[in-house]
C-alpha cells in the first residue's frame, strides 16, 4: 500500500437543532410498509380479544399497542421504558402516523388484560405473517436440498425473585420460564413459553399439528435435539415429515451393546478427523435398528464411533433419522447443519434482547413473546424478500444498525409532510424502489 493514512481530526462550528423536525430511525418505515403491505392493523382490530377496551372510542385502539412494541423491538428497544420513549421521537411519530405512544404502564395493563385469548390470537397473526412471507420469497433463499427446513427447540429464561407466574426450576436447578419454540425456514413461526416441569418438548406435537400447513405442500425436514427424542415424539415427527434427524444421547445403553457387537467389516471406511481440542481422531459409520419406549416398531439409526490417537476405547453417537439419507454418514453431516438453526435462535434472544420477560403475569409475557416472534419475522422477511443476496446472512443487529437507523427530516408545507430520508448513497435506489413498491401512500419525490 503506497498511500499513508492517519487521524488528522478537523476543526468545525457545531449547531444544535431541536429535534422534533429529525429522527435517527427512519427506516422504521420499512417495518411499517412490510406490516402494511400484510394488512396487520385491520388484522388486529378485527380480533376482539386484543382490545379489552369497554368503551372502544377512548383510550388506545390495539393497533397502538402493538405498533408500539414492535417498533420499539426493532429499534433496539427491551424494556415497557423504551416503549414509552418513542415518544421522544416527534419525527418518527409523524412518519408513523401515530399521535402518542402509550407509557409504560398502560402498555403493561394492556398485556395483562388481552390475557391467554389474545396472545393465543397473535400466534395465529404469527402464523398468517409466515405463510405470507412464504409466498412471496424464492424457495431457493430458504430451502435447503429442496426441503423446507424446520426446527424445534427450547429454551431456559432465567428470572429472579418468586413473582413471575409460571417460572419453575429447571434441569440446572434455576428459577426459570421455559420457551418451547417451532422455527420454519428462517421464521420463528410459533412458541409457548411457562412450560413448567422438566420435559422441554411437552409442546412439540401440539406446535407440530398446529403449524403443518406451512410445509406440507412441499418437501421437509426437521432437526431437534435429544430431549425430543422419546418414542411419543419420535411418533409426531415421523407423522408430519419426509425427513429427518433427531439427537439422541439419552437411553443410549441398548444401542451402545448392538454397535459393540458390530463386526469391523460392518462399520464404514475410517475417516481421519479432529477431535475438539485438535486431536488426530478416527471416525465411521453404521445404522442399526432399535425399538425405543413409545414406539409401535424399530426405528433407524445412525451410530458414529470416534476414538482419538493413543486411545482404548471407542465413543459412540447415535442419531434417529428417516430412511431417506443413502449413508449413516451422510445423516450426521446433515444433522451438523442444526447448528445454523440454533444460531438463529441465540440471535433472537440476544439481539432483541429476549432474555428476561419484561412482566410478573404470565400471560402478559405471552402477548410480548408472541409480539416479539413477529418483530423478528419482519426482519427476516424484509431480509429474505427484498434485500439482496450479500445481506441474507446478516444478523438481527446488522439490519438494525445498519438498514433500519437512518436519519430522516421531517418538513411541513401547509398540510403536507415532507420528510427528507438521508440513506447512505449506494441504498438510494433500493430504498425508492423498495417505498414505491410496498408504500404507496408515500409519494416520492424526484431526483
Amino acid at each position: 500500500m503506497s498511500r499513508h493514512y492517519t487521524i488528522k481530526p478537523a476543526k468545525f462550528t457545531l449547531r444544535f437543532e431541536p429535534s422534533e423536525r429529525a429522527s435517527a430511525y427512519g427506516g422504521q418505515l420499512a417495518i411499517a410498509a412490510v406490516l402494511e403491505r400484510f394488512k396487520l392493523w385491520k388484522r388486529v382490530k378485527r380480533v376482539r380479544a386484543l382490545d379489552p377496551r369497554r368503551h372502544l372510542h377512548k383510550g388506545y385502539d390495539p393497533c397502538v399497542y402493538v405498533a408500539a412494541i414492535l417498533f420499539s423491538l426493532t429499534s433496539g428497544g427491551c424494556t415497557l421504558s423504551d416503549v414509552e420513549q418513542l415518544n421522544e421521537d416527534e419525527a418518527l411519530k409523524a412518519m408513523l402516523g401515530i399521535k402518542r405512544f402509550p407509557d409504560a404502564t398502560s402498555v403493561g395493563e394492556w398485556l395483562r388484560h388481552v390475557g391467554m385469548e389474545g396472545a393465543q390470537a397473535l400466534r395465529g397473526i404469527v402464523r398468517e405473517f409466515v405463510e405470507w412471507s412464504l409466498a412471496q420469497a424464492e424457495p431457493a433463499r430458504y430451502e435447503h436440498l429442496g426441503q423446507v427446513e424446520c426446527f424445534f427447540d427450547d429454551t431456559q429464561l432465567e428470572v429472579n425473585g418468586p413473582s413471575f407466574e409460571g417460572a419453575a426450576i429447571n434441569y440446572e436447578g434455576k428459577l426459570a420460564l421455559g420457551w418451547q419454540t417451532l422455527w420454519v425456514g428462517p421464521f420463528l413461526v410459533d412458541g409457548v413459553l411457562g412450560t413448567a416441569g422438566e420435559d422441554v418438548s411437552s409442546q412439540l406435537p401440539a406446535l407440530l399439528e398446529t403449524n403443518q400447513d406451512l410445509w406440507s405442500k412441499a418437501k421437509s425436514h426437521l432437526y431437534a435435539d435429544s430431549a425430543s427424542s422419546a418414542g411419543k415424539y419420535l411418533k409426531a415427527i415421523a407423522r408430519h415429515f419426509d425427513s429427518w434427524t433427531v439427537s439422541y444421547n439419552k437411553w443410549t445403553d441398548p444401542l451402545e451393546g448392538q454397535a459393540h457387537a458390530f463386526p469391523q467389516t460392518y462399520w464404514s471406511e475410517p475417516r481421519a478427523v479432529k477431535g475438539r481440542k485438535g486431536e488426530a481422531a478416527v471416525e465411521q459409520y453404521a445404522w442399526l435398528r432399535y425399538q425405543p419406549e413409545g414406539c409401535d416398531q424399530t426405528q433407524l439409526f445412525a451410530v458414529a464411533r470416534r476414538r482419538a490417537q493413543g486411545e482404548m476405547f471407542w465413543n459412540f453417537s447415535f442419531l434417529n433419522c428417516s430412511e431417506t439419507f443413502p449413508s449413516a454418514q451422510g445423516a450426521f453431516e446433515r444433522h451438523h447443519l442444526k447448528g445454523d438453526r440454533e444460531r438463529l435462535f441465540s440471535d433472537v434472544l440476544s439481539d432483541l434482547d429476549l432474555h428476561h420477560p419484561p412482566c410478573a403475569a404470565l400471560s402478559a409475557n405471552r402477548v410480548y413473546y408472541a409480539l416479539a416472534m413477529l418483530a423478528y419475522d419482519v426482519l427476516q422477511a424484509l431480509k429474505l424478500i427484498w434485500l439482496p443476496p450479500v445481506l441474507q446472512a446478516a444478523r438481527v443487529r446488522t439490519l438494525l444498525k445498519h438498514l433500519l437507523m437512518v436519519p430522516v427530516e421531517i418538513k411541513r408545507h401547509a398540510r403536507a409532510l415532507l420528510a427528507c430520508f438521508y440513506a447512505p448513497a449506494q441504498w438510494i435506489a433500493w430504498w425508492r424502489r423498495f417505498l414505491g413498491d410496498l408504500l404507496p401512500r408515500c409519494q416520492l419525490a424526484s431526483g
